[in-house]
């Protein structure tokens, strides 16, 4: 067993508390790696409207509807899915979550009706916001309170640049194999990428018992909502930011898809 996954659980009690060893470089990056991987799935099928919407027959005034979708299953996530970090294991719920999340995506690439599309597109959303945010998660309690700022920020950046390239990708994938090949093409790098989470993830203790249930953590998630200022007004912004990114990307792509 490396040093990456020796579990960090809390000393007994009377022992002196060892300094939680650096997480290294090869970890940082595979949060950074498996957080942009996990976003841009979220964001596929922005570039790709037009061609949905012929396969399916859906009007352009109604294409929207499968941004629409995606974007319900991150609100879900928000709010069911991310509080179960606090009940579950982490290293197994990630690759519970990305294995699900490969099913979704497979879902999404062989779907013949408009019905099944959107619900595998609302799949999507839920376990890859899921799993996003449970990386970020998971890489602040596994780091070291000295380096946690330089561990989150690298998963953060790999989060900015999975949303910048996920258009990139989508689309170019797209021209070669077809819509279908993106998600695809997706579902195999989230299979592959399963393997180094299972063996890299460094194992954390679960809560302590007495610990608030899933009920109760949802609840208290309202409770911190209502009480906090900081968390309403940076929550307010984020939402208007979150809003504005995905109209201008899901209207851009319908003119840019037309003739010159």
């Amino acid at each position: 067993m490396d040093a990456d996954s020796v579990a960090l659980a809390p000393p007994a009690r009377g022992a002196p508390v060892q300094p939680r060893a650096p997480l290294s470089r090869g970890l940082v990056l595979l949060f950074a790696v498996a957080s942009g991987l996990s976003v841009a799935n979220v964001y596929y099928a922005q570039p790709l409207l037009d061609a949905l919407a012929r396969d399916f027959g859906i009007t352009r005034a109604a294409v929207g509807g499968v941004v629409t979708a995606t974007q319900a299953g991150c609100a879900l996530a928000l709010l069911l899915l991310v509080p179960l970090g606090d009940r579950v294991e982490r290293s197994r719920l990630m690759i519970v979550q990305l294995l699900a999340l490969a099913g979704a995506l497979g879902v999404v690439g062989l779907a013949r009706s408009v019905t099944v599309l959107l619900a595998g597109m609302l799949g999507v959303g839920m376990l890859g916001t899921a799993m996003t945010q449970g990386l970020i998660a998971y890489a602040a309690a596994a780091a070291a309170p000295d380096e946690r700022g330089r561990v989150v920020g690298a998963a953060g950046s790999g989060v900015f640049i999975g949303l910048l390239l996920a258009r990139v990708f989508s689309g170019g994938v797209s021209d070669l194999a077809g819509w279908r090949g993106v998600y695809g093409c997706s579902a195999a790098v989230m299979l592959a990428l399963a393997v180094p989470l299972w063996r890299r993830l460094p194992k954390l203790a679960r809560g302590e018992p007495g610990t608030m249930s899933y009920v109760q953590l949802i609840i208290s998630m309202f409770a911190l909502l209502r009480s906090d200022r900081v968390l309403q007004t940076r929550g307010v912004l984020a939402l208007l930011m979150f809003a504005t990114l995905n109209i201008f990307w899901s209207a851009l792509v319908l003119p840019l898809s037309a003739p010159p």
